[in-house]
């Protein structure tokens, strides 16, 4: 990156049912962030073949689209960076052959990220948090993450399942709808809820296990609605504000550890509003501020794959298009974040 230049970077996401592209420069600004999200009938998952056959359909418009609302050119493009991994095999591979070869097209470097990290690096970005103990809860992920030399180091994290997984699996019990995801539905119907039922609760030392309060779910759950013992409101209220109680509780044990005071939620699930409020709360009585976002930057995009994108080419971290592989297992803990001196 040339001193004083002001460098752009097209960035690709489609590690899951999301497919995006963002635009961003190596200034902070967001000039443009369309995306796609492929949307299952309800009571269904998504499968990683349908899901690239998606993003294969869609992602040459969304990169017009893009370059569209940016108001720029190819030529304009000084990078492409792409999400490497983990995510879903089919889409991920899906997403990068496109990204391969515009980079050939439009002979510009490649920049691999890891997922996991462009959603950190997302909300550091839009929110202005410094150094905060960060958990990251997403369809596939579930982490409490804190910086130290050079990498993002995991405390605590799921033992099974990740949580997003687990409350899609539980709106799949319910019935919900899948539009526009799983999740929204069940915080929107969980402030109908009025009665609380116990249901399992798993936290082993920093980490988390959702499958006990999931199987509870799945059997427990249709009996008390064929019966009219609950409702599938007051269902969804007990189920998020025991999960997300567990989130907090990892989270603040990880912010003692590391005597930090601030938290930034990161993920598709960090949209949720119920767990910014319990996180607050927690966050307050430690004389710290909670960092959060909304479904713009929460949610997977472009963007927060592009802004890492920037921050790593800005270290001369590009890599030949030979080498422009994806992985489904890349953990958070794994890439050296060279653009950190602090």
């Amino acid at each position: 990156m040339t001193k004083g230049k002001v460098t752009i970077c097209m960035g690709f996401e489609g590690s899951a049912n999301k497919i995006g592209v963002g635009i961003v420069t190596s200034e902070g600004d967001i000039l443009a962030n369309p995306r796609e999200t492929f949307i299952t009938p309800p009571g269904t998952g998504f499968l990683p073949r349908e899901t690239a056959l998606h993003h294969q359909q869609v992602i040459v418009p969304l990169v017009q689209k893009c370059l569209k609302e940016a108001n720029l050119t190819p030529k304009d493009i000084d990078c492409l960076a792409y999400t490497k991994g983990p995510g879903m095999g089919a889409p991920l591979v899906s997403t990068a052959v496109v990204m391969r070869t515009l980079a050939q097209i439009w002979n510009v470097p490649i920049v691999p990220v890891n997922h996991c990290v462009g959603h950190i690096e997302m909300g550091r970005l839009v929110t202005g948090a410094v150094d905060p103990i960060v958990l990251y809860v997403s369809g596939g992920n579930t982490q409490v993450i804190a910086y130290s030399e050079k990498r993002y180091r995991i405390f605590g994290e799921t033992i099974d399942i990740a949580v997003g997984n687990c409350l899609d699996r539980f709106a799949r019990c319910l019935g919900l709808s899948n539009d526009p995801s799983p999740g929204y539905n069940i915080e929107q119907l969980a402030k109908k809820g009025s009665q609380y039922i116990e249901m399992p609760y798993n936290v082993k030392g920093m980490d988390v296990s959702f499958s006990g309060i999931l199987s509870f779910a799945e059997d427990t759950v249709v009996k008390m609605l064929k019966k009219g013992t609950a409702t599938k409101a007051d269902l969804c209220f007990s189920f998020q504000e025991t999960i997300f109680a567990m989130l907090v509780e990892i989270t603040e044990r990880a912010m003692a550890h590391c005597n930090t005071q601030d938290v930034l939620i990161v993920g598709g699930v960090g949209c949720n509003k119920r767990l910014q409020a319990m996180m607050k709360i927690m966050a307050d009585e430690r004389g710290g501020v909670l960092y959060a976002t909304d479904e713009r930057y929460c949610i997977d995009n472009g963007a927060m794959i592009a802004w890492p994108g920037l921050l790593a080419f800005g270290q001369g971290d590009t890599i030949p298009v030979e080498e422009s592989s994806v992985t489904q297992r890349y953990r958070t803990d794994d890439p050296v974040i060279n653009w950190r001196d602090d």
